[in-house]
């Protein structure tokens, strides 16, 4: 009769490590599930306050360029379009590629480029604007500006983009009012 009891432990031994398991299992993909939304939501909101910090500063130097444009920007001299550039931060992009990416891929036209309203930002013009601890460059992605100094307005690109649902967003004004939990 004990050895039949120590039989019986044994079959109950092995059950309650396989129901063990299998619970850890479960709690470990949920877990798993959770963390991974946490660093997408964290990556999301990081980019999104970057490119909204970026958008703030820009904007102060396109305020700056029109200013220098006169009361009447449509009727501005050339001599004061090259001062008004002046204040802008950036390089400015003639080529339609940055990081192998075609500016039209992330919704700037050929037209802008051509213009020569569009400007990269690298990290040390970052830190110029003021603007710390945020990197770009071709290994964590390009901010880009596109400035419009005659309607004074900054539209901030970012070459990586951010993930939202299933799409790539590029612009900031693409994902101003998205949650990503949503």
């Amino acid at each position: 009769m004990m050895q039949n009891v120590r039989r019986n432990n044994k079959g109950i031994t092995l059950l309650v490590l396989v129901i063990t398991i299998v619970i850890l299992l479960i709690i470990v993909g949920i877990s798993m599930k959770y963390g991974m939304d946490a660093i997408t939501y964290t990556t999301f909101q990081n980019t999104k306050t970057n490119m909204l910090l970026i958008e703030a500063k820009a904007k102060e130097y396109v305020e700056n360029a029109n200013y220098k444009l006169g009361i009447r920007p449509q009727e501005a001299t050339e001599e004061m379009r090259a001062a008004a550039k002046e204040e802008l931060k950036g390089t400015l992009l003639t080529n339609l590629e940055v990081l192998g990416t075609r500016v039209q891929d992330i919704g700037i036209s050929e037209e802008d480029v051509l213009k020569g309203n569009v400007y990269k930002l690298t990290t040390e013009d970052l830190e110029k604007m003021s603007i710390r601890g945020v990197e770009s460059n071709d290994e964590k992605g390009w901010y880009i500006i596109l400035y419009n100094i005659d309607n004074i307005t900054a539209k901030i690109y970012y070459t990586y983009g951010v993930k939202v649902g299933k799409e790539i967003k590029y612009a900031l004004d693409d994902i101003r009012d998205v949650n990503v939990n949503d």
